[in-house]
């Protein structure tokens, strides 16, 4: 969840910059601080669309992830991509609608500094995310396998933490490097405060008998922040720690909370996206089929059955992209890369570009499906991977989406090992889910598709 206050935080930041930017650059025209009137005059609905055009442009570049790893020029090169993509949108716009000069101008001034704003923001946030003196000093409680999945991580991670080492507590048998294992002599409790740990990580593969919860109070009423590893591993990752987790704590855990409120905010805001999505892919539709019909004999729409909520069985549609004797002789099997039973000129073309999901608005106008959830698998696999991994079936107790969480984090699965690590961002979802999340993945979804990620 760090990781999406992370981007969210951002956003807001850039949010603020773009309107104090269109507001500065009225100030430079007017050769005065702009008043009401002011502001009135140049159009609260233009500084809208200016902002929201310059974030969502910011959004594209990927300008919100890794800031552990790019340095001031990548930042400078992603800003100066978004800027020149925004000033080719606003000449359109200006083209198109023809407003006056006095407007344009401001435009101009306000791309720029919101640019200059925006490096700023991002520069400093990067120098907080890599500079030690702001970090987060992290003490990990055991040695064993879990301990040393949840050290590995802290290195990798986009927070700016720093592990302090490892305490031991039990005779679990060390998997983590000998000598980040502190010494412990004086008990956990004068440990930590030795090494001035902000947080503990309680990583123990077994915590009867050997748990030191006197210790571990003391720290948490001293402020330090206690969390256990599958709690840290989906504050870092963005994803569920399966191995780690079990019945209770999904019992006992934040989230999980899919309320009715909820359900039905999230049904409009599916119905309004499928109605919209109709009706701007309907003009193109004949052209889509005329080109499937030309490309290959068979139908131009392809039906499959899916598992959808509740593990109950539905039609999904789709515009065709394979032979309609793709599965003869094989039957269900995953999609592999350079899948021979796609048709290669115009499948592949549509894949890429997810097209041949376009049907799917139907699929949630009848309530099947939303637009964000767990991708529905089909009933072969699914009794399959049910038998194999634990909590598999968790994932239907939502609708499945046309896109989600596993499809923007992880590439296309074609095994069962690929199933097990999108079951970690599914139930991740299910366990966090908002409509602001829905929105976060709608605009990632856009990433995806425009930079080609993921299809087969």
């Amino acid at each position: 969840m760090e990781q999406n206050k992370r981007i969210f935080l951002l956003v807001a930041g850039d949010t603020i910059a773009a309107i104090l930017a269109i507001l500065a650059a009225l100030s430079i025209k007017l050769l005065r601080i702009p008043g009401a009137e002011d502001v009135y005059s140049l159009g609260v609905g233009r500084i809208v669309v200016f902002t929201v055009i310059v974030v969502f442009l910011s959004f594209l570049v990927e300008i919100y992830k890794n800031h552990h790893e790019m340095i001031a020029r990548d930042i400078a090169v992603k800003i100066g991509a978004s800027l020149g993509v925004s000033c080719f949108v606003f000449s359109f716009i200006t083209y198109a609608n023809n407003p006056d000069e006095y407007g344009s101008r401001i435009q101009v001034s306000a791309i720029l500094i919101f640019g200059l704003l925006q490096f700023l923001c991002h520069a400093t946030y990067r120098l907080y995310v890599k500079y030690q003196g702001f970090a987060r000093r992290i003490v990990i409680l055991g040695v064993g396998t879990t301990a040393g999945n949840i050290g590995a991580l802290i290195p990798a991670s986009d927070e700016n933490y720093l592990l302090s080492g490892y305490i031991r507590c039990s005779d679990e048998l060390p998997e983590v490097p000998p000598d980040w294992i502190l010494e412990n002599t004086g008990g956990l409790y004068e440990t930590v405060k030795r090494e001035k740990a902000d947080k503990i990580v309680v990583s123990l593969s077994e915590r009867r008998g050997v748990f030191p919860i006197s210790d571990v109070m003391a720290c948490k009423l001293e402020g330090v922040e206690v969390v256990d590893a599958p709690s840290f591993y989906e504050q870092v990752t963005g994803k569920l720690f399966l191995e780690g987790i079990n019945p209770s704590w999904i019992i006992f855990s934040d989230g999980f909370n899919v309320s009715l409120v909820r359900k039905v905010f999230k049904r409009v805001m599916d119905v309004i996206c499928a109605t919209v999505g109709i009706i701007l892919t309907a003009p193109f539709l004949p052209l889509i089929a005329l080109a499937i019909k030309l490309d290959s004999p068979g139908p131009v729409f392809y039906r499959q059955k899916r598992v959808g909520e509740r593990e109950k069985n539905f039609v999904l549609y789709k515009l065709r992209t394979m032979r309609t004797d793709a599965e003869s002789g094989t039957g269900a099997v995953w999609a592999q890369k350079n899948d021979s039973r796609v048709n290669r000129r115009l499948g592949a073309f549509f894949r890429k570009f997810r097209i041949d999901e376009l049907p799917q608005f139907f699929n949630i106008l009848c309530g099947d499906m939303s637009m964000v959830g767990p991708r529905p698998e089909r009933p072969e696999f699914v009794s399959k991977l049910k038998e194999i991994i634990p909590y598999y079936s968790e994932r239907h107790f939502v609708k499945p989406g046309v896109t989600g969480w596993a499809q923007v984090r992880y590439p296309y699965g074609a095994s069962v090992e690929d199933a097990m690590e999108k079951l970690r961002f599914d139930l991740y979802y299910i366990k966090n889910l908002t409509l602001a999340f829905d929105f976060m993945i709608i605009l990632e979804t856009i990433q995806v598709v425009l930079f080609r990620r993921g299809s087969r």
